[in-house]
């Protein structure tokens, strides 16, 4: 990495941070403590109404003068995130972190407009595609960050990312689905985040932008409460055991704010250190392909 770009101190205070999934959980937690640490905020949310409350709730609890702006995208819609990415371009002359937080599991299959099985176009091809769209103007602000959430559930996906059942239709076939075929798709896509995190990190070496993904453990918000009584009943259940969101936001925040990790890039983190996920997780090769196939999936590429 090019020193130059890097050797002043970071400092979050007035650096411009655009986030997903802020509107409750972790993102909502994060984006109030980066407020009230001087951060100006870009939240990304599909509800309007709520995004509005949000942003009051915000600006309620500091009393920094900070800006937040709202911008409105459905992350499981490609036209949407470059619709939304046109907007921040034109709107924002910076941006200094980019916090990818935005996730779901859907307990029954369903296809996007773009032809996508969509907890894998949700956790991976929205932040892959966001990220893209917004990597030159990361550049120009350097030292940036790219932030992604990820999760101790990418442990799930033992045998790593299935490229020939990528509509994940095997895994929603009703014996694979009694069997956690849903929860392993989710696992698939946190493995997901994080080639696309160490990926990410070998290509931007040398631009000042550093990249990370974090596992904000098992925290209690309203994540899988769409999917049916029995998602429900398992989440109620693991709610007992569950952290509270300001808990989860702890290594999301840390990742934005400190100079500690200025110079590394590419790793995965848990408890505000790095962590070493699965073998399989580590495997460049996987990592390379992942990209080229999400560049067609995205249709970055051909």
């Amino acid at each position: 990495m090019d020193k130059r770009l890097t050797d002043s101190e970071w400092n979050i205070r007035g650096k411009y941070v655009v986030i997903t999934g802020a509107t409750s959980g972790i993102g909502l937690a994060a984006a109030k403590i980066l407020a009230n640490r001087g951060a100006n905020l870009g939240i990304i949310a599909r509800n309007e109404a709520k995004a509005n409350e949000v942003v009051k709730q915000i600006k309620g609890s500091t009393k920094e003068k900070i800006v937040i702006d709202v911008f409105l995208a459905d992350m499981s819609s490609q036209q949407s995130i470059r619709k939304v990415a046109t907007e921040i371009l034109s709107n924002c002359p910076r941006v200094d972190v980019l916090i990818n937080n935005a996730g779901a599991l859907f307990e029954n299959h369903q296809v996007t407009d773009d032809g996508q099985e969509m907890t894998w176009a949700v956790n991976h091809l929205g932040p892959f595609l966001l990220t893209t769209l917004l990597l030159e103007r990361l550049k120009e602000s350097a030292p940036a960050r790219i932030i992604t959430t990820s999760s101790h559930g990418h442990k799930m996906a033992r045998k790593g990312i299935d490229f020939n059942d990528l509509q994940a239709e095997q895994l929603y076939k009703p014996m694979k689905k009694l069997m956690g075929g849903p929860t392993l798709r989710y696992g698939q896509s946190k493995l997901a985040n994080i080639f696309f995190t160490s990926e990410l990190g070998q290509q931007l070496k040398g631009t000042g932008v550093t990249t990370y993904c974090f596992d904000p453990g098992l925290v209690d918000t309203n994540f899988n409460q769409n999917n049916g009584k029995m998602a429900r009943l398992t989440m109620a259940v693991m709610r007992m055991f569950s952290r509270t969101p300001e808990k989860g936001a702890e290594t999301m925040v840390w990742l934005a704010e400190t100079e500690e990790v200025s110079h590394q890039t590419g790793f995965y983190y848990a408890e505000k250190k790095i962590e070493s996920p699965t073998e399989i997780a580590k495997d460049r090769n996987i990592a390379k392909r992942l990209w080229e196939i999400s560049e067609r999936q995205t249709l970055i590429k051909g």
